[in-house]
């Protein structure tokens, strides 16, 4: 095993990295590598998951600390587990702008690109760079309490305020562009970008939102109020939450459910649109669409439009059409812890 310094400079390079607390994860991973390696390619992990990986025959690798330019120099991050290990991995590529593609072993995995299962196509996509890249939207919190900045964070899918407490209810006002909007006593508010539409803000009861479109969603947790409906602003507003000064109860700040703030008394959080984005690759050019139908598995039986018909003449069908449908789907595992 090579470290960063010894590894040659002119090759490919592809990050990996694992959910490395399941076995399936780690053993697929070390399979992926050798065939990367294999193709030509060389494989960069991190120092945490190099030990999982070795067990099932990581090849020859260059192995680099966990930080935020662990993707440095890499044209891909291929990303073993589930929704939550992607935004491990997004940790370690936000500063370098490195694209990660996720290998769905999870439950939903909504972030996830491809499916275990189609393991030699993905390998044969990165080999040959047939890939596309997105560019999806984070969010930048800041926390303030007395006026003085004391956090900040970021996150691809939401910035949640949750109450601390389970016993009591979290009293907060929220205000949009520097507007107050309502007072609120909630279990806490999601704030998310259109890719975290699908993750906390859809469980919440918020909007599904098409990752193109450019929109800021709050969305309060169980409020108990009148007024307290799902919000889709502009995504240059800039959503604030203030805990209420004489509340009984504080808060925390839950960035992607990774990073956590505590919220006391008085604190206020703003969230806007991020100075960063995650790129994530795109294997396959299914429509958002087709994608959320596969994962939810809703019921479109009796559709008749117009593609369709096409398709059931046998005229809208492309030759990767089978491992589109393959790599979309749901696979039926628990998810990743």
């Amino acid at each position: 095993m090579s470290t960063a310094a010894s590894s040659p400079s002119n090759r490919r390079r592809v990050l990996i990295l694992a959910h490395t607390g399941r076995d399936e994860a780690s053993k697929i991973a070390a399979e992926f590598a050798r065939a990367i390696v294999a193709e030509g390619l060389a494989v960069r992990v991190v120092e945490e998951d190099a030990p999982a990986l070795e067990r099932w025959g990581l090849p020859e690798a260059e192995v680099v600390a966990v930080d935020p330019c662990a993707g440095e120099g890499c044209e891909i991050a291929v990303v073993f587990g589930g929704d939550g290990t992607l935004l491990r991995a997004a940790e370690l590529v936000r500063e370098c702008g490195t694209p990660l593609v996720g290998v769905n072993l999870g439950h939903v995995g909504f972030l996830a690109e491809a499916d275990v299962d189609d393991l030699d196509h993905t390998v044969r996509r990165v080999v040959d760079r047939e890939y596309t890249v997105e560019e999806r939207m984070t969010v930048d919190a800041r926390v303030f309490v007395d006026d003085q900045e004391v956090a900040r964070s970021w996150a691809l899918n939401e910035a949640a305020v949750e109450k601390a407490s389970r016993e009591r209810m979290l009293e907060v006002v929220v205000a949009i562009d520097d507007r107050p909007v309502s007072r609120w006593g909630c279990d806490g508010i999601v704030c998310a970008t259109p890719t975290g539409s699908t993750a906390y803000n859809f469980s919440a009861g918020g909007p599904v939102v098409w990752p193109e479109v450019q929109a800021l969603l709050m969305v309060p947790i169980s409020a108990h109020a009148l007024f307290a409906r799902p919000m889709v602003v502009s995504p240059t507003s800039l959503l604030a939450i203030q805990v209420i000064p004489d509340a009984p109860a504080s808060g925390v700040l839950w960035c992607d459910g990774r990073r956590t703030y505590d919220l006391p008394p008085g604190a206020r959080v703003e969230v806007r649109q991020g100075e960063k984005h995650i790129r994530l690759a795109r294997l396959h050019q299914a429509p958002f669409t087709d994608r959320l139908v596969r994962k939810f598995d809703l019921p479109v039986t009796g559709w008749r439009g117009a593609a369709a018909q096409r398709m059931s003449e046998g005229r809208d069908r492309r030759p990767d059409d089978s491992a589109e449908r393959s790599a979309d789907r749901s696979a039926d595992r628990p998810e990743e812890g």
